[in-house]
C-alpha cells in the first residue's frame, strides 16, 4: 500500500486509538474544570507545607529558635498530638483519625456536585492540611510544628490551611441565601366555585 494511502486513509486500529484519545482528553478536561481548582489549591499548600518542614528540620535544631526572642518566632518542635499541640502522646489514633478525615472530605466532596468557588477553595485548603500533617505522621511518627506567635500555641501552615479552610465554609453556609423553594401555584377556572346559599 502506497505511504500516501496510509496518511490519508488511517487504519481502523489508528482510528480508534484517536477516538479513544478525543474521549479521554475531553473527559480529563471535564474533570479539570469541575475540580481543578479544590487540585490546585491543595497541591500547592500541600507543596509549601511540607518544604517549609523539610527547611526546618535541616536548618533548626529541635527545640530551637529563630531569633531566639520576640514575638514571631519560628521554633521547631515534634508534635504528637493534633493541630496546636492538643491531645499529645496519641500519634497512631491521630493518624487513622487524619485517614478518616480524608475519607469524610471526600465523600462530602462527591456529594457536592459542582460546589461554588468558595466552598472547593475551603475544601482544598482542608485537604492539603489533612494530607500535610497525615504525611508527616507516616514519614516522622510526628507533626512538625515551626509557627510560634506570641502566646499561641506553635503551628504549621497545614494547621493554618485547615484553620482557614473552616473558616471560609463556615463563612460560606452562613451568609449564602438557600436557593427559594418553588412555589405551587393554582388556577382556577369558571365553574369551580362553590357558592353559599
Amino acid at each position: 500500500m502506497p505511504l500516501f494511502a496510509i496518511v490519508v486513509r488511517p487504519s481502523p486500529g489508528i482510528r480508534r486509538f484517536y477516538q479513544r484519545l478525543l474521549v479521554n482528553w475531553g473527559a480529563m478536561v471535564a474533570f479539570l474544570y469541575k475540580h481543578g481548582l479544590v487540585i490546585l489549591i491543595a497541591l500547592l499548600v500541600f507543596t509549601a507545607d511540607q518544604f517549609s518542614k523539610l527547611g526546618i528540620e535541616f536548618y533548626l535544631p529541635m527545640y530551637s529558635s529563630w531569633p531566639e526572642e520576640g514575638f514571631f518566632r519560628f521554633t521547631h518542635v515534634a508534635n504528637t498530638g493534633s493541630a496546636f499541640g492538643l491531645f499529645g502522646g496519641n500519634n497512631m489514633p491521630l493518624t487513622i483519625a487524619s485517614i478518616i478525615g480524608i475519607v469524610v472530605l471526600v465523600l462530602f466532596y462527591r456529594a457536592q456536585g459542582t460546589p461554588g468557588v468558595w466552598v472547593q477553595t475551603s475544601l482544598g485548603l482542608m485537604f492539603a492540611g489533612a494530607f500535610g500533617n497525615l504525611a508527616d505522621r507516616i514519614r516522622l511518627g510526628h507533626v512538625t510544628d515551626f509557627i510560634d506567635v506570641g502566646p499561641w500555641y506553635i503551628f504549621n501552615l497545614a494547621d493554618a490551611s485547615i484553620v482557614t479552610g473552616i473558616i471560609i465554609f463556615g463563612a460560606v453556609l452562613l451568609l449564602t441565601r438557600p436557593a427559594p423553594r418553588p412555589t405551587l401555584v393554582t388556577t382556577s377556572t369558571p365553574g369551580d366555585e362553590e357558592y353559599a346559599d
